[in-house]
């Protein structure tokens, strides 16, 4: 079913590793941000990005195993679809009950277009079982879509980040004062 697919599958695979990389020098930059206090953010946030390029990855890795046949690759999207919307579902709660977010676009890209890509994905395992073309396209183009809204929400996630970092920057290192007088042997 998608031996056309295997560029296609490379790119986005290789996509989302290298954003995964790049979201770790994010949450770099917003290391002091990160704390025991805020986990509730970062579970909410933070995880999610990781968890959708992760299954991007997975799912990318998986379209180009050569041994897959249409039944085993439409079974694997459907559990892993499965339990991925049930994620985002219970994410996009999160999102929906916190005071923090109160724009549109952030409860859009957070919670509400993941739940759509998972859904997407789920319905392409059915058509893919069933060796109808659609399935392909539809896997792909669930795929790009949390690939593309977690382009936008590491972007938003890092510039939070650099907001928060300029707002309380860190103290200047403390430094020891040079001795007047070399040590004495």
């Amino acid at each position: 079913m998608l031996e056309g697919w295997h560029e296609f599958y490379g790119v986005l695979g290789t996509a989302a590793a290298t954003l995964v990389g790049l979201l770790f020098v994010a949450a770099s930059i917003g290391a002091g941000y990160l704390s025991a206090e805020r986990r509730s953010p970062t579970r909410t946030f933070t995880s999610p990005i990781i968890f959708h390029y992760t299954y991007v990855l997975f799912l990318s890795l998986a379209a180009l195993v050569p041994i897959n046949t249409d039944a085993s690759l439409a079974a694997l999207i459907a559990i892993t679809a499965a339990v991925a919307l049930l994620y985002s579902i219970a994410i996009l709660v999160r999102v929906m009950r916190t005071k923090t977010v109160t724009d549109l676009d952030d409860r859009l890209a957070y919670g509400a277009s993941p739940m759509v890509a998972y859904a997407a994905a789920l319905v392409a395992s059915v058509f893919i079982f069933l060796h109808s073309k659609i399935g392909a396209a539809l896997l792909a183009g669930a795929l790009v879509l949390l690939l593309i809204v977690n382009i936008r929400n590491a972007w938003d996630l890092t510039v939070f980040f650099a907001q928060r970092r300029t707002d309380n920057p860190l103290p200047p290192p403390v430094s020891t004062p040079e001795p007047s007088q070399p040590p004495s042997p």
